[in-house]
């Protein structure tokens, strides 16, 4: 299986090499999910290499997402496409450009962060940080995310906040407040893929419901609601993760009536809304009564800050707070102080500024850098869809580009629906590189693989 590995073919480091290798023989069929692999010292005596490199190999196997080590089992083939929800950090090695995960592209909330805490102290409410507090956040930190969201939830109500340690807290928290096990969510079909190891976590069914151009389409999720036992709707209304799709007026009112007449609670996951200067009313605006809306910093400030907001009906609220309280207790009330201060100065309100104008110099510099393919993006997003031309496929796009050292995610870790063929596209996450000139030394990459063909990057499909 690895006798025929060529280690002298060109400059890419034996490791990776092997990597790829493992990864073709999935593409190709010789390999499938639950697979075990042979001993590495097996690996290293066929492929003429010490076991060191087959360590790595394995390594960088394991952070695709096509390896996992399991006790009594070896080195097992996974889903690439279940195992990326799980990769919420980047690889940082030196050289290699990873524009796989959503961060923020500035330095303004450490700087911000870093004028704070001198002045922390002095605080009257610093001294609360050695203390419990409810389990829905402190009282001043609600009212400070109540007033700041007041725009996209409808209503200045800290009684109708619940703080959060970030958006995937404030989702599983929300279903677990909704929803029964066995009961469906209905979702996008290539929607944000934390949902899908989070709803099989909490023993819910997600439903894929079909798209368009413009978003979910009414007609299908008409149907799933017909025919399935719906707990919840799940979407993502502005920048959609990854098409970048914003929802339009009318289509939101649309999927919003036909949630109400099913009988369904909507969660709107709204944490791309910063990112546009003047975004359209949330449904949670015009449905506070059947919407659950849920921010986080992440996107827009910083990753590290794990602080997100639920907003609900008093309800449901009290339903949220409680499974908060069983899983965790509380948030942290050093964080909550901290984002309480940063909206009382005004500087949250810089910093997303700040991120704005990065973002939209970012994807200027995606767009020219891949004029002439189909990238589907918007002035301010985060990340691009970049539809694949023939023969590319996800996969081999992905393997290519990680052996020039670039990271992005296939379409395939986002799609929900395993029966039907994966959209043949990638997203590349803009702010994700350390600086402008990494995107564009990373944007040359990928031109320069699309440019070149299967022929040219070595890659099956």
């Amino acid at each position: 299986m690895f006798e025929a590995i060529d280690t002298s073919r060109d400059d890419t480091p034996v490791y990776r090499q092997l990597a790829d290798h493992v990864a073709q023989l999935v593409e190709s069929g010789a390999l499938s999910v639950g697979d075990r692999l042979p001993p590495q010292r097996e690996i290293a005596r066929q492929a003429g290499v010490n076991v060191t490199t087959v360590t790595r190999a394995f390594a960088t196997l394991q952070e695709r997402g096509l390896v996992e080590s399991r006790p009594g089992r070896g080195s097992i083939i996974v889903s690439a496409a279940e195992h990326a929800a799980f990769n919420s950090a980047p690889l940082e090695a030196e050289g290699y450009l990873d524009l796989t995960v959503n961060r923020p592209a500035t330095e303004g909330y450490l700087k911000a962060i870093a004028a704070l805490m001198p002045r922390l102290a002095s605080d009257s409410r610093f001294h609360a940080v050695q203390d419990f507090h409810p389990a829905e956040g402190p009282r001043w930190t609600r009212a400070a995310l109540a007033g700041w969201l007041a725009s996209a939830t409808g209503h200045n109500d800290s009684d109708r906040i619940v703080v959060t340690n970030g958006a995937q807290h404030g989702l599983a928290c929300a279903l677990g407040a909704i929803a029964r096990p066995g009961q469906a969510v209905l979702a996008d079909a290539i929607t944000y893929q934390g949902i899908a190891p989070l709803c099989a976590s909490l023993d819910l069914r997600l439903v894929p419901v079909a798209s368009d151009a413009g978003g979910m389409l009414p007609e299908a999720l008409a149907m799933a609601c017909r025919t399935q036992d719906a707990a919840a709707l799940f979407l993502v209304p502005n920048l959609q993760n990854p098409t970048t799709v914003t929802l339009d007026l009318e289509r939101r009112r649309a999927l919003a009536g036909i949630a109400r007449a099913a009988g369904v609670t909507i969660i709107e996951d709204d944490v791309y809304r910063a990112h546009i200067a003047s975004p359209l009313p949330t449904i949670a605006a015009e449905n506070p009564d059947i919407t659950v809306h849920i921010t986080s910093l992440s996107k827009c400030v910083a990753p590290g800050i794990r602080l997100g907001a639920v907003s609900a009906s008093p309800s449901l609220v009290r339903d949220i707070a409680a499974i908060l309280r069983v899983n965790c207790w509380s948030t942290s009330f050093l964080t909550g102080l901290m984002v309480t201060r940063l909206i009382e100065e005004g500087s949250l309100d810089r910093i997303i500024a700040e991120q704005r104008d990065e973002l939209q110099a970012r994807q200027h510099i995606l767009s020219q850098g891949l004029a002439g393919y189909e990238l589907r993006s918007e002035p301010t997003a985060p990340h691009g869809w970049l539809i694949l031309p023939d023969p590319w496929r996800g996969g081999s796009f992905v393997r290519a580009a990680e052996s020039a050292g670039v990271s992005v995610l296939p379409g395939e870790a986002f799609a929900l629906d395993r029966d039907q063929a994966p959209p043949h596209a990638v997203r590349i996450n803009l702010s994700a590189a350390r600086s402008r000139d990494d995107l564009r030394r990373a944007v040359a990459i990928l031109r320069g693989i699309l440019e070149g063909g299967l022929h040219k990057a070595d890659v099956h499909v």
